[in-house]
This record gives C-alpha cells, structure tokens and sequence, in this order.
C-alpha cells in the first residue's frame, strides 16, 4: 500500500508561471495606504469590489510606479473606463 502522491502527478507534470508572472510582497509598505483604503472599502460595501474600483485603480497604480509589478494600461487590467483624478498617466 502507497502513501505517496498519485502516479500522475510524479510523471509529466509541469510547472508553469503564471501569465502576468509573481507580484513581488511591498516589504517597505509603499503601497500600505492605498491597500487599506481598499479592503475597507470592500469591508464596508459587502465585498461589492465595483463600488472600490477607484481605490483598485489607485493600488494598481502604486505598485507600478514602485517597480512592484510591471506597468501595463489599464484597459488590461480591466479598468479603462475610469476617471483618473490623478496625474499618474501622464509618469508612463
């Protein structure tokens, strides 16, 4: 009797990244602010994240000028019809 992992699993499995790759942790809290206001918002409205998309937005844009992901727009990341009350699109 065999207590190991399942036959499939050891032969022809492979790893693979994931398509946008890792986001790295914010060790140094650059983007703690913007994360908070975030959860607390979803807290706040029962986890209806289209009510924080603006804060998403904020955090999303945060990390990318941190070097904590890699900038892409924001049509990719779902989120090209919102105004921006920032000057951030005019950094990329």
């Amino acid at each position: 009797m065999s207590f190991g992992r399942p036959p499939s699993i050891s032969t022809g499995f492979q790893v693979t990244p994931p398509n946008r790759g890792s986001f790295p942790l914010d060790h140094y809290g650059e983007c703690k602010e913007f994360m908070t206001q975030y959860l607390e918002c979803l807290k706040s409205n029962s986890s209806a994240s289209s009510e924080c998309r603006h804060l998403n937005r904020d955090y999303l844009n945060c990390r990318m000028q941190n070097g904590l992901m890699e900038k892409d727009e924001w049509k990719n990341l779902g989120l090209a019809n919102l105004k921006s009350d920032k000057s951030e699109m005019n950094n990329r």
